[in-house]
C-alpha cells in the first residue's frame, strides 16, 4: 500500500472530475481525493485501483463495480463507451441504423440505459429502449427480430451486487469477436471527454419488446402434459415474473415463486452471490420445493440468461443438477424430437470445458456436434462457422440455447420453459428427469464432472504455472497416461486426455477458430486447464468416464458411478499437485 499519493493519479483524478458529466460521481471522488491527500492508506489505494487503469471492453463489453472513475462503471464510462461505439458502427457502414437498450435493475441501470441511448440517438441512430427492466434474453431477440445493427444490456448477470455492466450484440443478436473488441476498445480511446459528448433524448419506447419475445416461446413445448408443480427463483433479478407469464402462456399453472427473492432488489438481500451455481444460493428453492411437493425446481440467474433445475433426491430432499446433466437431457430431449424440416442437418454444440456426453447423443440420433472454445459467442457461430442448422447449445455454466432461430445466446426462460415440457412429459410415462440421466448413463456411460480453481494473489503466478505445464506436460495423471494439445494462439487453453478416441462425427466439427475436439472415451479422462477471463485465478476442469456394463441394472449403474466418482477424486488430487506445484 502507498504511503503517499501518487501525483500522476492525483492529476488524473483532477482531470476526471473536471470531464466528469455527473456531479455524484464527482463528489464521490472529491471526498476519496481528499481523503488521500490527507495521507489516509486506504484512500490512497482505492484512487490508484480506480484511476491507474480502465475497465476493458472485452467481447462481452464492459463488467465492473459501480463507482466514479474510469475502472469502474459510471455514467461518464458508459458515455464514452458508448460514442466509441457508435462511431465503430458507423465506420462499418451502420450508421443510422436501428439500436436496442435495455437494462436489468441493478443500481444505476435505469440512468446508464437513458445515458446509452441518448449517445446513440445523438449519433442518429434509430434507438428503440425496453419500455421497462427486463432479462437479457429479451434484448438479444428484440435485436434480432427488429433487425437492428447493434443491441445495448446494462447487466453484470450474475456478478455481485456491487457490479453492473455493459453488454454489446450485434446485428442478428449475436455477440461480438474479436478483432471487433479490439477495434471498439481502440474507437473508446479516441473519444472525448464525457462531459463534451452529445445526448438526445429523441428515443422510439419498445413496448411489445416482452409480447413479442413471449409469443415466440408459445411454440417450444413439444409435449401436451401440464400436470407438473414448479418451484421458481430469479434470485432478485428480474426474471421472475417473465418466467411465470411465459409459464402459464404454455399452460402450467402450478407454479410457485420464492417470495422473498421475487421482486428485483439491486442488493440481493437473500443470497451472497446472486449465481445458482453457488452453493447456498438456491438453498431457499429446494426449502420451497421440498415444501410444496413440487416436481420440478427451477433457478434464474438475475439477469435470466442462465437457467438451473432441482430435482428431488429421495427422502424428501432435492438437489440441484449440475449444468452437464441438464445440458445432456435437454440435448437428448430436443433431439429425440426435432424439427427435420426445418433443420434437415441438425447440430448441437457445447464447449471443450464441458462434459462430452452431448456428442455421444448426437451421435445415437444421427445429429452433427461440435466443440468450440469457451463461450456462446463461440457456440452459436459452431458448425461451419455461421451456426447454421444449430438447434441446441450449452455451456457447463448453466447456460442453455434452447431456440437459436430467435435467440442466439443463453437464455434461462426459454430453457425452464422447454425444461418443464420434459419433466411433464416424463411423469406422464412415469419417468422422472433422475430417470432420464440414469437412462442415459446406461446408453453412454457415466460422465462424472467436476471442477477446481487455483486462485492467486499474483497473476505472475497463473503466467509461470502456464508456461511450466507447456514446457513439461504430464505424461500420466491419475495412473493413465494422457496427451496433450495446447490451444494457442485462439485460447489461453491446455488440455490433457487419455485413452481418447476420435469423434464418430468428427466430420460434424468445425474447424473454425472457435472450435476444438478432445474426449474421453470409456475409461478415459480429461484436463481442460486455463486461466480464468475474469478473476485472478487458474480454472482446471475434470472429467472421467466410466462405461456401464451388461445388462445395465441398478446395481450395475450404481458400481459405475463409484469407480467414476473414486477416479474422478484421484484425478482431482493429481491435477492440483500439479498446478499447485511451484
Amino acid at each position: 500500500m502507498r504511503s503517499s499519493l501518487d501525483p500522476r493519479v492525483r492529476a488524473a483524478t483532477y482531470r476526471w472530475i473536471a470531464d466528469d458529466l455527473d456531479p455524484e460521481s464527482g463528489s464521490e471522488l472529491q471526498e476519496i481525493l481528499a481523503s488521500a491527500i490527507a495521507g489516509s492508506a486506504e484512500a490512497i489505494a482505492d484512487l490508484d485501483d480506480r484511476m491507474s487503469t480502465s475497465l476493458t471492453f472485452g467481447t462481452s463489453g464492459l463488467r465492473g463495480p459501480v463507482r466514479a472513475g474510469p475502472n469502474g462503471m459510471n455514467r461518464a464510462v458508459v458515455v464514452r463507451t458508448t460514442a466509441g461505439l457508435a462511431a465503430w458502427l458507423s465506420a462499418q457502414g451502420s450508421g443510422g441504423g436501428i439500436a436496442v437498450v435495455g437494462s436489468d435493475a441493478r443500481h444505476g441501470s435505469g440512468q446508464f440505459a437513458e445515458d446509452t441511448a441518448g449517445v446513440l440517438a445523438a449519433a442518429g441512430f434509430d434507438v428503440r429502449m425496453l419500455a421497462e427492466p427486463l432479462p437479457t434474453p429479451v434484448l438479444a431477440h428484440a435485436t434480432r427480430t427488429l433487425g437492428a445493427v447493434v443491441g445495448v444490456q446494462i447487466t453484470a448477470s450474475h456478478n455481485p451486487p456491487q457490479d453492473n455492466g455493459y453488454k454489446v450484440y450485434l446485428h442478428g443478436g449475436i455477440q461480438l469477436v474479436d478483432p471487433a473488441d479490439t477495434e471498439i476498445e481502440a474507437a473508446i480511446s479516441e473519444v472525448a471527454a464525457a462531459i463534451s459528448i452529445p445526448r438526445e433524448r429523441s428515443w422510439t419506447v419498445h413496448h411489445t419488446a416482452l409480447n413479442d419475445y413471449l409469443a415466440r416461446l408459445a411454440s417450444l413445448p413439444r409435449g401436451k402434459s401440464r400436470d407438473l408443480r414448479i418451484a421458481a427463483t430469479a434470485l432478485h433479478g428480474v426474471g421472475a415474473q417473465p418466467l411465470r407469464y411465459a409459464l402459464h402462456l404454455v399452460g402450467f399453472t402450478d407454479v410457485h415463486l420464492v417470495a422473498a427473492q421475487t421482486e428485483p432488489d439491486a442488493d440481493f438481500p437473500t443470497v451472497s452471490f446472486p449465481n445458482p451455481e453457488e452453493p447456498g444460493a438456491a438453498d431457499a428453492l429446494l426449502a420451497l420445493a421440498a415444501e410444496i411437493d413440487a416436481d420440478l425446481a427451477v433457478a434464474l440467474d438475475p439477469d435470466a440468461d442462465r437457467c438451473a433445475l432441482g430435482i428431488p433426491a429421495g427422502d424428501g430432499t432435492w438437489r440441484m443438477l449440475r449444468g452437464d446433466e441438464t445440458g445432456a437431457l435437454l440435448g437428448e430431449y430436443i433431439l429425440s424430437t426435432p424439427d427435420r424440416e426445418a433443420h434437415p442437418d441438425p447440430l448441437v454444440a457445447t464447449t471443450i470445458v464441458s462434459a462430452t456426453m452431448l456428442r455421444e447423443i448426437a451421435s445415437a440420433h444421427h445429429a452433427r456436434y461440435d466443440e468450440t472454445l469457451t463461450g456462446f459467442k463461440w457456440l452459436v457461430r459452431s458448425g461451419d462457422g455461421s451456426g447454421s442448422g444449430l438447434i441446441y447449445a450449452y455451456e457447463e455454466a448453466l447456460g442453455h440455447c434452447v431456440d437459436p432461430d430467435h435467440v442466439r445466446d443463453k437464455d434461462g426462460i426459454s430453457a425452464a420453459v422447454l425444461a418443464c415440457d420434459m419433466a411433464a412429459t416424463g411423469k406422464e410415462s412415469g419417468r422422472s428427469l433422475q430417470d432420464g440421466l440414469d437412462t442415459l448413463a446406461r446408453s453412454h456411460g457415466v460422465h462424472e464432472t467436476g471442477q477446481f480453481a487455483l486462485r492467486v494473489t499474483d497473476l505472475g503466478r497463473i503466467e509461470e504455472t502456464m508456461r511450466r505445464l507447456r514446457a513439461e506436460p504430464p505424461q500420466e495423471l491419475a495412473g493413465v497416461a494422457v496427451r496433450s494439445r495446447d490451444l494457442l494462439p485462439d485460447s489461453d487453453t491446455l488440455v490433457f486426455h487419455g485413452e481418447a478416441r476420435e469423434s464418430p462425427l468428427g466430420h460434424g466439427g468445425s474447424r473454425h477458430e472457435g472450435s476444438r475436439h478432445d474426449d474421453a472415451g470409456s475409461g478415459g479422462l480429461r484436463v481442460v486447464v486455463r486461466p480464468s477471463g475474469t478473476e485472478p485465478k487458474l480454472k482446471c476442469y475434470l472429467q472421467v468416464v466410466e462405461s456401464v456394463p451388461e445388462p445395465g441394472g441398478r446395481g450395475d449403474l450404481d458400481a459405475a458411478l463409484q469407480r467414476a466418482r473414486s477416479r474422478l477424486s484421484e484425478l482431482h488430487s493429481a491435477v492440483s499437485a500439479l498446478v499447485t506445484r511451484e
